[in-house]
């Protein structure tokens, strides 16, 4: 037995997503910048460390079916965009070598467009596991009728989840198994207009594997405590998985949420930003297994510099890649007592060989700070929902909204 072991209460810890054997009930959210390979890399070689010792001793994953420190899904990637071939997109959508299970997230507004992607992503092999976003709540993308004000149109996301659900089925027949389809939401649009509970259930008719659901409104944007009660509900009203997500920010918050709501996994977003460690913690706690303390800085420079490494090989290029690790950077050391001049400098470095130089300026005998710890991200206030013109008059599309739906798939991020 392990010291201190805690109990979970309800579910254990693997479920099933579909055919994906989960066996440590945690997800890595899908972030806009954030979740390419290189990240999603360190934080599953994270989370593999917290597994029980001799782990896989007694288990031998099955590839692209056994996912044993849970699944960590690629950044966003735009139905629209994959189907008309663009580079970006495919280069988003190139797996780590290394990883077990390929989690897609896709966005889109018109349910044919997503039925293309769905099936291409099956068709050319490129996802074991494909969710759907209906969270995003930033303003330039609901005020087109996208992310988080889509589903209050029962109408548009009804037909879009069944197309999703049913292209993925067709393309998967000549597949040993089926790719399941997840889908990630929120409350609703405000206080008045609720949406996820309906959502759920048409999800779960349609044929859906499970439902994650981040408990605040696109109103509250990610302001205020996230309603944990939410999840509760929509775990009793639901048979398949549900998986909570907002305000878990270490291993014993994901105990709590599990505790408190019965759901069947717990979702990462800001909580791991500098911190893909969480993800070891979060695996240890929910396998039993007692907390450890965090990195000191010296660690920290390290993991920073690995990361780093990863982002070149990944880029191609080291000056790209070093200005792609300058917000990961700042999230790293958050908390650590640098002086405003040294971080500013490190924000600027272009070069693996100076971030080294400037990391290891520094005092790396410092603990991990208490000020590093808890909450991550810029939390702002409510924000007055931004929506088409009529959007609220009816939960079903007019022929004038229908044709302005397009514009909605710019700029959406994984919410």
């Amino acid at each position: 037995m392990p010291e201190n072991p805690v109990h979970v209460s309800g579910p254990t810890p693997a479920f099933e997503v579909g055919p994906l054997r989960v066996w440590s009930p945690v997800v890595l959210a899908p972030m806009a910048g954030v979740t390419d390979a290189p990240f999603r890399r360190l934080c599953r070689e994270y989370g593999e460390s917290g597994l029980p010792d001799r782990w896989f001793e007694n288990h031998v994953p099955t590839p692209r079916i056994d996912a044993p420190s849970g699944l960590y899904v690629m950044e966003m990637v735009t139905s629209r965009a994959f189907v008309e071939g663009s580079a970006r997109t495919f280069d988003m959508l190139r797996p780590d070598p290394a990883e077990r299970v390929r989690s897609v997230q896709l966005y889109g507004v018109n349910p044919t467009v997503m039925a293309q992607a769905a099936r291409l992503l099956v068709d050319q092999d490129l996802a074991d596991h494909i969710d759907l976003n209906f969270g995003c709540p930033v303003p330039k993308v609901t005020r087109k009728g996208g992310g988080a004000a889509l589903p209050w149109k029962k109408d548009l996301f009804t037909d879009l989840v069944t197309s999703v659900v049913r292209a993925t089925e067709s393309a998967s027949v000549h597949r040993d198994v089926t790719v399941p389809v997840t889908i990630k939401m929120r409350i609703g649009i405000d206080e008045e207009h609720h949406t996820y509970m309906d959502a759920a259930r048409i999800a779960e008719k349609a044929g859906v594997a499970a439902v994650a659901l981040h408990a605040r409104t696109q109103t509250q944007h990610y302001s205020g405590k996230a309603r944990w009660e939410h999840i509760a509900r929509l775990k009793d009203r639901l048979k398949i998985p549900v998986l909570g997500n907002g305000d878990v920010f270490s291993g014993a918050d994901a105990l709590a949420m599990m505790n408190d709501t019965g759901c069947d996994a717990v979702v990462v977003g800001r909580g791991c930003q500098g911190r893909p460690w969480i993800f070891r913690d979060l695996v240890r706690a929910l396998h039993g297994l007692p907390e450890l303390q965090g990195p000191t800085l010296r660690q920290v420079a390290t993991i920073i510099e690995k990361h780093a490494q990863w982002v070149v090989e990944k880029e191609n290029d080291e000056f790209r890649a070093l200005r792609e690790m300058r917000k990961h950077v700042g999230w790293y050391l958050r908390g650590f007592a640098i002086g405003g001049p040294i971080r500013g400098a490190l924000n600027k470095v272009s070069s693996l060989g100076e971030l080294h130089e400037r990391l290891h300026a520094l005092d790396l005998d410092q603990p991990f700070p208490k000020a590093a710890q808890g909450p991550r991200g810029r939390a702002g206030g409510e924000k007055t929902p931004h929506l088409p013109d009529g959007w609220l008059d009816s939960p079903y599309l007019t022929p004038a909204q229908k044709e302005q739906l397009h514009l909605a798939e710019d700029g959406a991020d994984g919410g």
